[in-house]
């Protein structure tokens, strides 16, 4: 396995009044090969902006990913997509970004969109870029050697056009947004996160009604991290020190969740568990614990159920980042070290039925446990991470 990896992550913001936004992000892995991501920018806005922008994303995507050449792909489309009777132009503007697969090289492929920014050591990068002509149109090409930490921040035009006849009369300049990404940039940052901030900002500057449908997408160079979460006790008692010592010979940082769980954690390292209340703490989440030994200590399902819901906003609009990034309790302290360190994830899942959850007042059974990290593991796989759930 390769040390290094992609975060990618992206936002898009629709028009005011469009339900549908007229950019698409398309990402395709290849596995150990290559990962191929794609941001096409449909013509106008709407439907028709959507379909132009999705059909372009698709099509590209695929055919890169299956090595075939940019000619190929531009000439697909413009043979593929229909032609806008006002502009006489068959196909969308797209940013193509082919991560190679030991990540260590970057070919970027652009047409018509803001040029994608690189950041390295959180500074603006001038990349070499050649400029070849495919069916009459301008495409620019560019071959990078990659670092850990590089990112790369790709926009639709809506992002330069911020602001136009509001808070700026020329738009955002390219300029203007690498500053207030340089400004911005902190390397514990997600690629989610990144894109999340700047398309916010776009928001402001057009006063909260986006003159155009705004896009970016972020994708971030960094060092693979392991982290293992154990949650309930297995449903042999037999089966407990068999558990305990393949988590706890995971490499990483490790996430035990559930008091009885706890309990058994604190046993097999044979240290105590100190439950002392802690300076911090949610009245709608339980308390954290401490065991030495264990990087963080939470309740089970109560906390797990509120994890999921932030992955599920990450996922969409990221909208509780404000919330789980600054919060000391049990949740945002998991949503932190699944969602931003982490890019492997080891689910250690216990079978076992807690007495507790058949109170018939209780709104918890053993189905819900499991299809909390069902669903959680799904949305950690639409993240980009690595997952793997063992039973017991």
């Amino acid at each position: 396995m390769y040390s290094l990896c992609t975060d990618i992550g992206y936002v898009c913001l629709n028009k005011k009044g469009e339900q549908l936004c007229g950019d698409h992000v398309e990402i395709v892995e290849q596995g150990d090969k290559a990962t191929v991501v794609v941001l096409a920018d449909g013509l106008g806005s709407g439907v028709k902006a959507n379909i132009l922008s999705t059909l372009t994303a698709k099509i590209i995507s695929t055919m890169m990913a299956n090595d075939m050449t940019i000619e190929d792909c531009v000439s697909t489309i413009a043979a593929t997509l229909p032609v806008c009777d006002v502009r006489k132009v068959a196909y969308s503007t797209f940013t193509i970004i082919r991560i190679s697969g030991n990540n260590l090289e970057a070919e970027i492929i652009q047409y018509d969109n803001p040029h994608v920014i690189l950041l390295r050591d959180g500074k603006n990068l001038v990349y070499p870029e050649i400029c070849e002509k495919i069916d009459g149109k301008n495409i620019y090409k560019s071959k990078i050697n990659l670092q850990e930490g590089d990112t790369f921040i790709a926009t639709s035009d809506g992002a330069i056009h911020a602001g136009i006849g509001h808070l700026l009369n020329f738009g955002w300049q390219r300029d203007q947004i690498i500053d207030f990404m340089e400004t911005m940039y902190d390397p514990a940052l997600t690629a989610k996160t990144l894109s999340t901030l700047l398309v916010n900002e776009c928001n402001r500057l057009y006063g909260g009604m986006p003159g155009d449908d705004t896009s970016c997408c972020a994708v971030k160079i960094r060092r693979r991290q392991s982290v293992s979460l154990l949650i309930g006790p297995p449903q042999d008692p037999q089966d407990v020190n068999k558990m305990m010592a393949l988590f706890f010979s995971k490499e990483g940082k490790h996430i035990v969740c559930g008091g009885t769980t706890s309990t058994l954690a604190a046993e097999f390292l044979h240290e105590p568990l100190d439950v002392s209340l802690p300076l911090y703490i949610d009245p709608k989440i339980p308390p954290t614990a401490k065991i030495k030994g264990v990087d963080l200590v939470t309740e089970g399902v109560i906390t797990m159920s509120r994890v999921l819901e932030y992955a599920q906003d990450y996922l969409a609009d990221n909208e509780f980042y404000t919330e789980w990034s600054i919060k000391k309790d049990g949740a945002s302290s998991i949503a932190r070290l699944l969602f931003e360190e982490a890019t492997d994830i080891n689910f250690f899942v216990g079978r076992a039925v807690n007495p507790a959850h058949q109170n018939p007042n209780l709104p918890i059974t053993f189905n819900i446990k499991m299809r909390l990290i069902d669903e959680l593991s799904d949305c950690l796989q639409k993240m980009g991470k690595r997952i793997k759930v063992s039973y017991f």
